[in-house]
């Protein structure tokens, strides 16, 4: 049961200062030991501390991800050594790094003075706002005034609950409800379900968040710029230093806004409407198909929610879906494509998912030359959309213009040039609506990534409900 306490102002002012003064006094010293970095090297292994949730890391299908994981998996290949994860809550974080447990933080911290008195703080790599989040129907609060008498519930220990304070030493008649170790995603999860009215997010979170939970909105900062930074150990300078260079690095180099717009970006793409359409059918139409789409994508290697995915940008999951293009069915397949693949009925749900699919595989098969496997998705995806042919020529744009062709992210910088005649004219196979194809594939993968939310959710609901069965 998760423990809530309810504090009204005056006695809330009394806590924050209780918290915060022991909070000071944690222990601020740290056994000297041989250097963190010399022994990293020795070892052959990093570990880092983090949180499990969306925003940060966690699994899926066995494989780690999550924005902090993947850096602190790029630094650890920067220092050509394995990476292990130690995870937990918000306040064990800190704890676990004072005892040796791990080497550095990455979760989202903020770097404030509070802080910076008991660790060390990596230059920054993101600049966030603290952002109030509540329900999009909620339009009563316009203004920071609009909070008195307001509840709202924040994570314990957090910087959102020391700003609040703040707040509240200002004379603010707010309520705040603090709850330990409960990750704000969570919280934003539920301000979405209407079991909490307001809570509070970095601006970060809060975009992400807005994927999966269409129903909330961000009314306004409740915070200026704010910077994040990775934790070491206080005076681990080598460690630190190399930290700070990885950053500087991965700035210059483009991997830090690559590994950003993994995660975040494609949330602008996808309006509020059309998130809850997605939703809707995923609960609603989803089932009917997805015992062939799961056995279809399994034969040939492919991620049965990818396959989900496309279909849904095919036809939304409406097997009498027709183009005026002339493709039809529930994967939008051509009267040629369906020749190839066997089948005699485009309409038939189960005959154009396997067409659809074996279709897909044929393309990936065609791109040995991209290493990478999930840029070799994303180009089959985007053939699947525009046309093998017309991928090719924008590879050998990529080549002209300085970049490297075998990249997604080079592709779609790429494929729009095919609307104009200053690049296509000199293609083999000439026009196409290249900025259609950007926008399918990373549709596609937005999509992709809430159906990877849902399961991590359900999958964490049943680890707390039966434990060690997972």
């Amino acid at each position: 049961m998760v423990r809530k306490y309810l504090i009204a102002a005056p006695t809330f002012l009394l806590i924050c200062f209780l918290t915060v003064s022991s909070l000071s006094s944690v222990g601020s010293y740290f056994p000297k030991k041989i250097s963190s970095l010399e022994r990293i090297r020795q070892q052959g292994k990093i570990v880092v501390i983090t949180q499990n949730s969306p925003s940060t890391y966690y699994r899926y299908r066995d494989q780690p991800m999550g924005f902090e994981y993947d850096l602190a998996a790029a630094f650890a290949r920067y220092l050509n050594v394995d990476l292990d994860v130690v995870s937990g809550g918000w306040t064990e974080m800190f704890m676990e790094l004072r005892k040796g447990k791990g080497d550095f933080i990455a979760a989202g911290v903020t770097i404030d003075p509070f802080r910076q008195g008991r660790v060390d703080f990596s230059d920054p790599y993101l600049t966030v706002r603290q952002e109030l989040i509540l329900s999009y129907d909620n339009r009563k609060v316009k203004s920071i005034e609009d909070l008195r008498g307001k509840t709202i519930y924040v994570q314990e220990g957090s910087p959102y609950q020391r700003n609040l304070c703040q707040l509240l030493g200002q004379g603010m008649d707010m309520r705040l409800v603090s709850v330990p170790d409960v990750p704000v995603d969570e919280l934003v999860r539920q301000v979405a379900e209407s079991e909490i009215e307001i809570t509070v997010a970095d601006s970060n979170i809060a975009l992400l968040s807005r994927m999966y939970y269409p129903d909330i909105r961000t009314a306004f900062p409740v915070s200026g710029p704010q910077h994040l930074g990775w934790v070491v150990r206080k005076g681990d300078s080598g460690l630190l230093k190399e930290i700070n260079m990885f950053f500087k690095k991965i700035r210059a180099d483009g991997t830090l806004a690559r590994i950003y717009d993994h995660y975040h970006n494609r949330v602008n793409l996808l309006e509020r409407f059309e998130l809850k359409a997605f939703h809707h059918k995923v609960e609603t139409r989803l089932p009917r198909y997805q015992k062939v789409i799961k056995e279809v994508s399994k034969t040939h290697g492919f991620d049965w929610r990818v396959i989900a995915a496309m279909i849904y940008q095919e036809s939304h999951f409406n097997p009498r879906a027709r183009s005026f293009t002339g493709v039809r069915g529930i994967m939008q397949v051509t009267r040629r494509t369906a020749e190839e693949m066997g089948i005699n009925n485009r309409m038939d749900p189960e005959q154009s998912i396997k067409a659809g699919v074996g279709y897909l595989a044929t393309l990936y098969d065609r791109f040995k030359d991209v290493s990478d496997q999930d840029d070799r998705l994303l180009f089959a995806i985007a053939s699947y959309n525009v046309g093998y042919e017309h991928v090719r020529d924008a590879q050998t744009i990529a080549l002209q213009q300085g970049l490297d062709p075998s990249h997604w992210a080079s592709l779609s910088q790429t494929l729009p040039l095919l609307r104009k005649p200053k690049f296509y004219r000199k293609t083999r196979f000439g026009f196409a609506r290249g900025t259609e194809p950007v926008k399918y594939v990373e549709n596609i993968m937005a999509y992709y990534n809430v159906l990877k939310r849902k399961e991590w959710e359900t999958s964490e609901s049943v680890a707390q409900l039966s434990p060690g069965i997972l």
